[in-house]
C-alpha cells in the first residue's frame, strides 16, 4: 500500500505549497514572514522561488533565500514571462501528484496567473496570493477576494513579536509520513553499517526531504488527534504497532524493522 495515497485522509492539517514569482515581486528583506505565514496556514511541503540569474538584483537574492529554506528555480531566459510558465508548470505537476497541496499561496500580482488560479479553484484548492502595492492586476484581486494580501501586510498577519526570523508555529509531520522516514532512517542505517540507535535515527529521518526543516523534532500527528512531540515517544508508538522492535546490545538500545516492515523499505 502507498502510504502516501492516505494523505488527503490521515492528517491534523491541511497541506500547502508556496510559489514565488521573484520578478513581480521583490521582497527579500521579508521573506521569513512570508515562511511564517504559511506555516501559519498548515503543513508546508513546498516553498519555491521562480528568478532569472541573468539578473543581477534576482541572483544575489538566491543565497539568502537558500538559507532560509526556499527552493530556488534558476530560469535564466530573456524571453518575457518564461519564469511565469515555469512556475505554472511546476503547480500544476504538484497539484496533480501523490502529495498535492490544499492551499497553494502565490505571491505575485501578475494577471498571466488568473487562468491557473481559476483552474486550482475548480479543482477546490484554496488560493492566497500575496503582491505588492501598485504592482496587482485587478482580476487577479477579485478572483481570491478575501485571501488577497499586499506584502505589507505581513508583519500584522504573523504577529510577530521579537525574533522576526523565528516562527511560534511548531513544525508537523503527518504520522504516516514519519513512519516512512523512521523506516528509511534504520534501513539506510544498517545499509551503512552503523548503529541503529535512538539519537543516529534521529540524525538519518533528518536527511529525509519528507522531514520538516526545523531545529526540533516536529510534532507528529495521527489522524485520531493523537500527536508525539518527541522522537523517543514517536518510536515507542512504532514499537507498539508492531512497526519496530528494540534490541539492547550495549550501552543503548538500537532499533530493528520488523520483517513485514522490512519490504516496504
Amino acid at each position: 500500500m502507498n502510504l502516501h495515497s492516505q494523505v488527503k485522509t490521515n492528517r491534523c492539517q491541511p497541506l500547502v505549497n508556496l510559489y514565488w514569482d521573484l520578478q513581480n515581486v521583490s521582497i527579500q528583506k521579508s521573506a521569513h514572514l512570508l515562511l511564517s505565514f504559511a506555516q501559519t496556514q498548515g503543513h508546508l511541503l513546498a516553498q519555491n522561488v521562480y528568478y532569472n540569474s541573468q539578473c543581477q538584483n534576482q541572483a544575489q537574492a538566491k543565497k539568502p533565500l537558500s538559507r532560509l529554506g526556499f527552493d530556488c528555480r534558476d530560469v535564466p531566459c530573456p524571453l518575457k514571462d518564461s519564469a511565469d510558465h515555469q512556475l505554472i508548470a511546476h503547480c500544476l505537476k504538484d497539484i496533480h501528484s501523490d502529495r498535492s497541496p490544499d492551499i497553494i499561496i502565490l505571491v505575485s500580482g501578475d494577471g498571466d496567473f488568473c487562468p491557473l488560479v481559476r483552474n486550482l479553484q475548480s479543482l477546490d484548492k484554496k488560493v492566497i496570493i500575496f503582491a505588492q502595492l501598485g504592482n496587482v492586476k485587478q482580476k487577479l484581486k477579485d478572483l481570491v477576494q478575501d485571501d488577497f494580501y499586499f506584502v505589507d501586510q505581513l508583519p500584522k498577519l504573523v504577529q510577530v513579536k521579537t525574533n522576526p526570523q523565528t516562527t511560534a508555529v511548531k513544525a508537523q509531520l503527518i504520522y504516516e509520513e514519519a513512519i516512512d522516514c523512521l523506516r528509511n532512517a534504520i534501513q539506510t542505517a544498517l545499509n551503512q553499517g552503523q548503529r541503529t540507535s535512538l539519537s543516529q535515527i534521529g540524525k538519518l529521518m533528518r536527511h529525509n526531504p519528507h522531514f520538516p526543516k526545523c531545529s526540533k523534532f516536529p510534532l507528529v500527528c495521527k489522524s485520531d488527534g493523537t500527536t508525539f512531540s518527541k522522537l523517543s515517544k514517536f518510536v515507542n508508538a512504532a514499537i507498539s504497532e508492531g512497526i519496530v522492535y528494540a534490541k539492547t546490545t550495549g550501552k543503548e538500545p538500537e532499533f530493528f524493522l520488523s520483517e513485514r516492515n522490512r519490504l516496504l523499505v
